[in-house]
């Protein structure tokens, strides 16, 4: 993996709000945040989640093995988590006002942006999806069951999700321009930018991953089915 810089450490779950905003979990369900120093790169937060979304603004949520929802208060209190109704197995953060999750059945949902109705405080958008994507600037992209890619356009028409071309089992967004997965043996692909060449809009990039995360600025990083922890390099200098 010649574009992709090996750091310590061992995730199975990875999310990146920016440079300096990458979270993970690992395979106990133990939660780390990246130090910005690859030298001794994680520190641990206490808790325990099977998957998490960060985003550029510093906004961090989580669902843990039980399939309940977590947004990260350690910044502002003592306790770390506030748990919050809903049952999810995927999270995706772009922004404080943009958290999208999957549950269970595969049920896609929305925050409403409000925990004044604590009852539920989610919005159901009609469509199935075994993982999702959210970025900062509103793009949303998700992947079915059967690795099926779909981009939201319910905030522009009554379809609410466009289907493309190609073939992956996770994905993340960073923003419109900025859309990375993984397929189902783990090779990686960038979106395109376009869908005037509907029969491949996927650039492969050298490597292998089960896993990926973007961020709002282009960071990406990824692990792969051993836990090994990768942070892409192929867009610097050589």
């Amino acid at each position: 993996m010649s574009d992709w810089k090996h750091i310590d450490g061992s995730l199975t779950r990875i999310a990146v709000g920016s440079r300096t905003n990458v979270w993970g979990v690992n395979a106990a369900g133990a939660i780390y945040r990246y130090t910005n120093n690859d030298s001794n790169p994680w520190i641990n937060i206490p808790g325990s989640l099977s998957d998490i979304g960060a985003a550029a603004d510093g906004t961090v949520w989580g669902v843990n093995a039980a399939h309940q929802v977590f947004r990260y208060t350690g910044d502002q209190d003592t306790n770390n988590w506030k748990q919050l109704n809903g049952s999810l197995v995927r999270i995706s953060v772009g922004s404080r006002t943009n958290v999208w999750g999957v549950d269970p059945a595969g049920a896609v949902y929305r925050y409403s942006n409000s925990d004044a109705n604590p009852a539920n405080p989610w919005i159901n958008i009609p469509g199935t999806l075994s993982d999702i994507g959210a970025a900062a600037d509103g793009t949303v992209w998700g992947v079915n069951s059967a690795n099926q890619i779909y981009r939201y356009t319910g905030d522009r028409d009554a379809n609410n999700w466009k289907g493309l071309n190609g073939s992956l089992k996770a994905i993340d967004v960073g923003s419109r321009t900025s859309v990375w997965g993984c397929d189902p043996a783990d090779a990686i692909y960038h979106y395109s930018y376009c869908d005037t060449s509907p029969a491949n809009p996927w650039i492969n990039i050298p490597g292998s991953l089960s896993d990926i995360g973007v961020g709002a600025d282009g960071t990406v990083w990824g692990v792969n089915a051993a836990g090994a922890i990768y942070r892409y390099t192929g867009d610097l200098p050589g």
